[in-house]
């Protein structure tokens, strides 16, 4: 296994590196890393391995969302308002709405797999989308108007969004009808998630900035793993609780991170945020090419055209969901253009949901990771390309001011 290990880091960060250099997301380089070495190619990785990638999958899907919570300033939340809020779910409804109404009509799945599969793909990517908000921010380009901000706050919700309508719509197809009670329990899950993630983040605070403790500092280092402890424990709390009151774990974990961010002093955020930042440069590896290594390549080229039109009109109703989600704002043309350029890489969620359905055993596993991958491999390179490239020709700066 420690080759094994050797080779995810070492092999993945090199063809990372060389898409860095070429101006193309480094989630493509690790993404082929794991297609090359996996068991469909030259069969390098320990089985031992891949068989604890799904939870190794959701650890990194942790992380992640403790970064984009750390990240989540509530002000901008406020600022931004309305228009953050819609584009939360919004977009992502559409495009789940489209695979619903085609991918049985194109690949002969049933309503609850087409489900499935439109949660998958809906996601937004922020591996893609945050570092690029973040440096429009530093620029201060477009802030006049809030954009990075409100992109930067609606991408992030809508990951969770769409995680916890994923879990409902596999529960679903998992059963063997589509009870009323299951999408009652997609708003209550919601609900739930978030209160118990926020009574979480501030015990966690009180915990942090208690005169009672016998050591009166607790490291950044220590408290990054209790964070991390707590954040499994409440991913555990999903299960726990399924029989008693519906829980999306995922939500709690992201809902906890942002009151650690509102509560606890800047320094400490911004030391915080670093510490999950260096955390997830590991995470991110061991999440791309362990998803790589699950597709199956040959599916995917089988999947053909149909694929490729499955996630063209996803992207249109996505399109659409965006633009329906800013009207009444401000906004002019240009920068309604880049909301809906923004809003297309799809990576980090698809890498670590993807796969889900396969693992499973579900019969619509391998199409649904074979699109998923598709979508990554075509919507991550040009929705970076098109936001470096179009970003100074679409948003006004505002140094000036």
């Amino acid at each position: 296994m420690l080759t094994s290990v050797s080779l995810i880091f070492l092999v993945g960060l090199a063809f990372a590196s060389i898409c860095n250099k070429i101006k193309l997301p480094r989630i493509i380089g690790m993404l082929f890393t794991g297609i090359l070495l996996g068991p469909y190619v030259l069969d390098f990785l320990d089985p031992a391995i891949l068989g604890i990638s799904a939870e190794l999958r959701k650890m990194a899907l942790v992380i992640i969302l403790i970064k984009a919570g750390l990240s989540l300033n509530i002000h901008d939340l406020k600022k931004v308002g309305r228009p953050a809020i819609l584009l939360s779910f919004v977009p992502a409804l559409f495009e789940i709405s489209a695979c619903i109404l085609f991918a049985p009509l194109f690949l002969k799945l049933s309503v609850s797999e087409a489900a499935v599969m439109g949660a998958v793909l809906a996601a937004v990517s922020p591996a893609v989308v945050v570092p690029r908000m973040v440096n429009l921010i530093e620029q201060q380009r477009g802030t006049d108007k809030h954009i990075p901000q409100m992109i930067l706050a609606g991408s992030s919700l809508d990951d969770v969004f769409v995680i916890v309508m994923f879990t409902s719509f596999i529960g679903m197809a998992q059963g063997s009808s589509f009870p009323l009670s299951a999408l009652i329990g997609i708003p209550v899950s919601m609900v739930s998630g978030l209160l118990l993630g926020t009574l979480v983040g501030f015990l966690i605070t009180m915990f942090f900035e208690s005169k009672f403790r016998t050591q009166q500092y607790i490291r950044n280092s220590t408290k990054v793993i209790i964070i991390l402890g707590v954040s499994f424990l409440l991913l555990s709390c999903e299960e726990w609780l399924k029989n008693i009151v519906p829980v999306s774990g995922l939500l709690s974990v992201m809902s906890m991170s942002i009151v650690l961010a509102y509560r606890s002093i800047p320094q400490v955020t911004l030391r915080l945020q670093q510490k999950f930042s260096k955390l997830w440069i590991a995470a991110e590896v061991l999440l791309f090419v362990l998803v790589g290594a699950a597709v199956d390549i040959r599916a995917t080229f089988h999947a053909g055209l149909v694929s490729f039109a499955i996630i063209g009109i996803g992207l249109l109703f996505r399109s659409a969901g965006v633009l329906l989600s800013l009207i009444g704002t401000d906004l002019n043309q240009k920068e309604r253009l880049f909301c809906v350029i923004a809003y297309m890489p799809k990576a980090t969620v698809q890498a670590a949901i993807g796969s889900v359905p396969l693992s499973l055993g579900m019969p619509c596993g391998q199409i649904v990771l074979s699109i998923a991958v598709l979508s990554i491999l075509i919507t991550a390179p040009l929705g970076a390309l098109a936001m470096d490239f179009l970003n100074k020709r679409l948003l006004t700066c505002d140094v000036h001011k």
